[in-house]
């Protein structure tokens, strides 16, 4: 059987004590006071049943007790200090796993990414874009970017951006058609539907839009439908007719010209995104150079839109 070995404080305290042969040395690297040092050492001679230290009026020597375990103890704790290197090192690089909604990681996450690859090339980020949640534990991910009212339990939750919804279409479509200033100017004009599963009632379709504005007269049963944000918004730029879009996943189509607003009339909703992980998965460095990468890439876009 394995002996219980002292205290990891008390094997501190002597280690630091006799490299220095002073106890307020060892107390100042320690960052405690001499008393703490001389109490740790006092708790190893109880432990072991012999005295390490002989104390003199010049200070402290070492007994045969402590030179015989002193170079074995170092040793031993220069491992630990590679083994924790190794621990941090994997923590600080490697593969990091991000699972995010199908429309937020095609456009808005992934047009970014290359920004935070180039920040950090030491880690590999791994895209699983799905609308299940995850078990982070068995599914080895170590953190989510999800679209909802943040209710999230036994997790960190933090909100990354908000959102609204805005009338978007191609250049092309909007110089083909006659007039298109306001709402009313859509009779006629193909709309195109999101009905992705987002399941927010504060996320206005094209009826409900219609009607805030007070117009019954426009058939709002035609037109495409897809079950994806991202696609609604592929439709717009393709010029297949004027989309309600999320206003944060169109961003990019806009900033490039592939999208314009053909009116001014915006909707905010109560869903946000938010960023989700374990408390323990944040304490990790690539996760926690990630979260700090997407709250920056999340402020300039608010900026971006505030100033547009």
């Amino acid at each position: 059987m394995r002996r219980q070995l002292p205290p990891l404080n008390a094997l501190r305290a002597f280690e630091a004590a006799a490299r220095h042969l002073s106890i307020s040395r060892a107390a100042g690297e320690l960052n405690v006071t001499p008393a703490a040092i001389s109490h740790q050492i006092r708790l190893l001679e109880d432990h072991i049943g012999l005295p390490v230290f002989m104390r003199n009026g010049r200070g402290l020597s070492l007994t045969d007790a402590g030179a015989a375990g002193l170079r074995d103890l170092r040793e031993g704790f220069a491992r630990l200090s590679a083994a924790m290197d190794a621990i941090d090192s994997l923590g600080e690089a490697g593969v990091l796993s991000v699972s995010v909604a199908p429309s937020f990681a095609a456009k808005w996450l992934l047009p970014r990414l290359d920004s935070f690859q180039t920040r950090h090339p030491e880690i590999d980020v791994h895209v699983s874009a799905s609308m299940q949640l995850v078990d982070f534990a068995r599914d080895g991910v170590d953190i989510a970017i999800r679209y909802g009212a943040g209710g999230y339990s036994d997790l960190v939750v933090e909100k990354l951006l908000t959102e609204k919804v805005i009338p978007v279409c191609s250049p092309e479509l909007l110089k083909s058609l006659e007039k298109l200033d306001s709402i009313s100017d859509l009779v006629g004009v193909t709309l195109l539907h999101d009905d992705s599963p987002d399941n927010d009632p504060s996320c206005p379709n094209w009826e409900m839009w219609l009607r805030a504005a007070g117009i019954t007269h426009i058939d709002t049963a035609r037109g495409p439908r897809f079950n994806q944000s991202s696609m609604v918004i592929e439709a717009a730029v393709l010029g297949r007719g004027v989309a309600l879009a999320k206003a944060a996943l169109a961003a990019e189509d806009l900033k490039a010209g592939r999208l314009v607003q053909p009116f001014a009339s915006v909707m905010a909703v109560d869903f946000a995104y938010y960023i989700v992980a374990p408390r323990g998965k944040l304490n990790l460095p690539k996760v926690s150079f990630f979260v700090d990468w997407l709250k920056q890439q999340a402020q300039n876009a608010e900026l971006l839109r505030d100033v547009a």
